[in-house]
């Protein structure tokens, strides 16, 4: 049990270069000078998250740091008039986790602007079974309504790492809503994963990190959100139907585009990033009500896993070679 006065939190600490992850009891002073504290209940691991833990791609500039990057729980003091002690929130983006410590611990001190209460109907261990994936599956699905994609299209929405945080709930999202769905993925052993979420047709991996011989292949896609970056997205941009848009979300192959501006000029494509930080906050409340709503419980539960706080170091390692399928929910307090 943690003495009063303290909390318990999985704390970085860097070393010539050399970051190292423990369990520690923390002292309630050492939390930022921010306008509301939160008893945290539920974090999640996101692929960003495995790169902090094992002190990769310089996400993390200041030691030692409660990694996290979004978390849910309970408010236990507010110098805010928006929330009050006992409210459920949740909070994705921000840098926190990055900048400033996050969910990776029992407390958390944040700026009430950051936060969002809890949708009615979902509870706190959902909202984070959802996450900063969840939240930025939404946003891709809403950047391509707004530039005009409907169930009705004439064609499939392709998801690639369809078997990840970001993919399975765009695939559960797609489907619920009535579009027609192609999983893309590496791993044979997700298919059936895939296909219970709602899938249509899966799409090996490798068929996509072979772009077209010309600048434009056959159009194929209605839509596509793609969490892979490098030769994928280059590959999906060429092959998207006439004025049809991709959501850019995830960078996990490479941050590098080796195309042309064929596919923007003869088929009028629209890339659309996603940036889930920083999105308007009434952007974010639409978001999250759309998720409370459109996500179908049974799939969210099928997609998720719940994990304790000694499990992190080794699930960081394991999220960054592909072997984290779904939801990695971290129970803070087991």
């Amino acid at each position: 049990m943690t003495e009063k006065g303290h909390f318990t939190a999985l704390l970085l600490s860097e070393s010539d270069g050399v970051v190292s992850p423990a369990i520690e009891s923390v002292s309630n002073d050492r939390l930022p000078d921010f306008d509301v504290t939160v008893a945290v209940t539920h974090s999640t691991l996101n692929y960003k998250d495995g790169l902090i833990v094992n002190g990769q791609g310089g996400l993390v500039r200041n030691y030692p740091h409660v990694p996290g990057i979004d978390f849910c729980g309970v408010v236990e003091e507010s110098a805010s008039p928006n929330y009050k002690p006992g409210d459920d929130v949740i909070l994705t983006g921000w840098r926190v986790g990055e900048v400033h410590w996050g969910g990776y611990a029992t407390r958390a001190r944040v700026k009430a602007d950051w936060l969002v209460p809890l949708p009615k109907g979902m509870s706190l261990e959902q909202s984070m079974a959802i996450g900063t994936a969840g939240f930025s599956a939404m946003l891709a699905i809403m950047a391509l309504e707004d530039h005009g994609l409907t169930p009705d299209a004439d064609g499939e929405v392709l998801v690639t790492g369809a078997a990840g945080g970001v993919g399975s709930i765009a695939v559960a999202i797609l489907a619920e809503r009535g579009y027609k769905v192609a999983a893309s993925t590496g791993r044979t052993e997700t298919h059936n994963y895939l296909k219970g979420l709602g899938a249509a047709t899966i799409i090996e991996r490798a068929e996509l990190e072979t772009p077209p011989e010309g600048p434009l292949g056959s159009a194929r896609w209605a839509g596509a959100i793609d969490n892979v970056g490098g030769t994928t997205l280059a590959t999906v941009l060429a092959t998207l139907q006439q004025r049809a848009s991709c959501s850019a979300v995830g960078l996990a192959a490479s941050a590098s585009l080796n195309t042309t501006v064929i596919p923007f000029l003869l088929r009028g494509a629209n890339l659309l990033g996603i940036d889930s930080s920083f999105s308007p906050t009434e952007e974010r409340a639409t978001a999250w009500r759309r998720l409370a709503s459109e996500l179908p419980e049974g799939k969210l539960a099928e997609m998720t896993i719940i994990y304790g706080l000694k499990d992190l170091p080794g699930l960081a390692k394991t999220i960054l070679k592909g072997g984290i399928r779904g939801r990695a929910v971290i129970d803070t307090h087991q």
